[in-house]
């Protein structure tokens, strides 16, 4: 797909039937995933960050939420109070993809991922997610795509928050 088609596809995603982006963050004074035994990616202060596409979402639900992660003032200043942001910090995020985000557990006891993006379209948001973190200037790390990953952290507070962005 040429990248003129590609961008039209991913801004034109996010209309019809509304599903919400997902990105799940951890505070976190460590972390690190593992594809295979490998570290593949690793992070000291900051936040490790998990991301659910939906196959409603765009590009404006991930430019919303990567800002608004660098942006959220959740790491504390001198005082002790949550009042500094990741850029504020100088913290790196490691960014991680992850379709279970979207799961639906309202029927029965098994989780359904009809909400969950197909493959291309989520690889390529989550894609444009690590690009628009790092173009805040957060130093990023991330997983493997659709990999299976054993993901270790250490929670700093604990802070763990949900942001989500519908249309």
């Amino acid at each position: 797909m040429k990248s003129g088609k590609l961008l039209y596809s991913l801004n034109r995603a996010g209309q019809g039937r509304e599903v919400v982006l997902k990105v799940l963050i951890q505070r976190v004074s460590e972390a690190s995933v593992r594809v295979d035994g490998a570290v593949v990616g690793q992070i000291g202060q900051g936040l490790l960050t998990l991301v659910g596409v939906g196959h409603g979402d765009g590009l404006d639900q991930v430019r919303y939420l990567a800002e608004k992660m660098c942006c959220l003032r959740i790491f504390e200043d001198e005082h002790g109070k949550m009042n500094r942001s990741l850029v504020e910090v100088g913290g790196a995020a490691l960014i991680v993809s992850q379709f279970t985000l979207m799961a639906d557990c309202r029927k029965g006891r098994r989780p359904a991922f009809t909400d969950a993006a197909k493959p291309n379209l989520a690889e390529q948001l989550y894609e444009a997610f690590v690009d628009e973190v790092r173009a805040h200037g957060v130093a990023v790390e991330t997983g493997v795509f659709a990999a299976s990953m054993q993901v270790a952290l250490i929670n700093n507070g604990p802070v763990t928050i949900l942001l989500e962005r519908s249309q």
